[in-house]
Formats: C-alpha cells, structure tokens, sequence
C-alpha cells in the first residue's frame, strides 16, 4: 500500500491536440511508464475536480496551457489485488503551443503525429489503444446544473452524451 495516497487512487490525464493533429505526449523518468510515450497525468488533488486535474497535469508537465472539452473514458483497475487504480481520461484543446519541460518528471514532451506515434516501439500501451480507436467517441460538458443545495457542491459538472447533440 502506498501511505500518501492509501488504498484508492484517483488521477486525471489529457489528450492534448493540436490543430495539425498531432497528440501532446510525455516520457516519464518514472514508474511503469519509464521512458514510453504516454498521456500528461497525474493523481487529483484535493478541491479540485477530474478535469481540472487533467489540465493542472498538463500545464504542469508541459507547459501547455488546455481546456476541457470533452471526457474520453476511464481506465481502472486493481494493483497487487488490493490498491485501486483510477484514472480519467479527458479531451483538451490547447491554448498554447510552446512546450516546456518539466525536467524532474520527464525525459520529453513533444507533439507527434498519429503516425509517428503508432511507429514509435516507446509508445504506451494505453496511447497505442486510444490511436486503434480513432475516430475517437467522447462525451461533451454540461455545466449549470446543481443536484441540490443539501449537498454542498462549489463546483459541479456533468459530461454525459445528449440527444439534442
């Protein structure tokens, strides 16, 4: 078990993409994804929502400054039959183009073509299931609803797929 976070990990990632179309992607200077291509990622923090995680991770990690504009998926599961592992997946625009580094986690980060990444034998597993997916299916943010005051939320969204979409 990992004491910082106990036994039920919550973490955010965003596909970053760019308008040529080239997906934002990291190599790790740690875990199981050292030196792979991977997703900009990282655990949520408390006060803070899955998608705003996803782009603090960006920003951090990269320097990209991005927007939600759509949930992609969830990957779960379970490490050594005892901590759960969790992660959303989350579609973002950028609204910057220059990378920055962050040299304590990361080897680099670039944006790559699709084809480029599908070449890379360094491309992870999870990227190299999101690139055999494309077109990818997502599900857009509704904001403005408010489950009732009871409940104590600050902050509230929803990202289901609508009908009248």
């Amino acid at each position: 078990m990992n004491s910082k976070r106990g036994n039920v990990w919550i973490a955010a990632a965003g596909l970053v993409i760019n308008e040529a179309g080239e997906w934002l992607v990291v190599k790790k200077k740690y875990s199981g994804l050292k030196g792979k291509w991977s997703l900009p990622a990282g655990f949520v923090q408390p006060g803070e929502m899955l998608d705003e995680a996803a782009v603090r991770e960006v920003k951090e990690e990269t320097g990209i400054d991005a927007e939600p504009i759509a949930f992609l998926g969830l990957r779960t599961g379970v490490i050594d039959g005892e901590i759960s592992d969790n992660m959303a997946i989350f579609l973002l625009r950028p609204r910057s183009e220059d990378i920055t580094v962050q040299e304590d986690e990361l080897h680099a980060a670039a944006f790559l073509s699709k084809p480029a990444l599908c070449a890379d034998p360094a491309t992870s597993g999870l990227l190299r299931y999101l690139l055999a997916l494309e077109p990818l299916a997502f599900l857009p943010p509704h904001d403005g609803f408010n489950p009732g005051d009871p409940f104590g939320y600050t902050k509230y969204r929803l990202y289901f797929k609508s009908s009248k979409s």
